[in-house]
């Protein structure tokens, strides 16, 4: 976790980069970062929205609700420790940032998946809560 806060405040802290920067010219490493980390910001509003909308969804069950709630920490706990993981892989070199920020944002989406997958759809034909998100 440390390593993944390092990593974010470094790239917010690159003075030369805006809100409005244009992610496909990027060239440097701290264009790169700030890049991934832009996509990593997408990716956890995306399913903090969907995490939201299954507790609306089903707040009629409490239980659920907590249950819920518990597998969201234990997720955030996994994918804290395996792309703190990656980072360790990739220590030696300037890319560890990138493949860190990059491994946050694929398991970020898988997750977002499975909480639409389990929590906003239905077993017949009924459509989805919201509309599938992308992987």
């Amino acid at each position: 976790m440390k390593k993944l806060f390092i990593i974010l405040f470094s790239l917010y802290s690159v003075n030369a980069l805006s809100d409005d920067f244009d992610c496909s010219q990027a060239m440097t490493t701290p264009q790169i970062n700030y890049c991934a980390g832009v996509e990593l910001e997408k990716a956890e509003a995306e399913m903090n929205t969907y995490l939201t909308k299954s507790k609306e969804h089903n707040g009629h069950d409490m239980e659920l609700i907590k249950s819920i709630e518990v597998a969201q920490k234990a997720w955030t706990n996994y994918a804290n420790a395996h792309c703190d993981a990656i980072y360790t892989q990739w220590r030696g070199g300037t890319i560890r940032g990138l493949m860190s920020l990059s491994c946050k944002t694929k398991v970020t989406k898988q997750r977002t998946h499975e909480i639409w997958a389990n929590f906003l759809t239905y077993m017949d034909s009924t459509p989805a809560v919201l509309p599938e998100p992308e992987l």
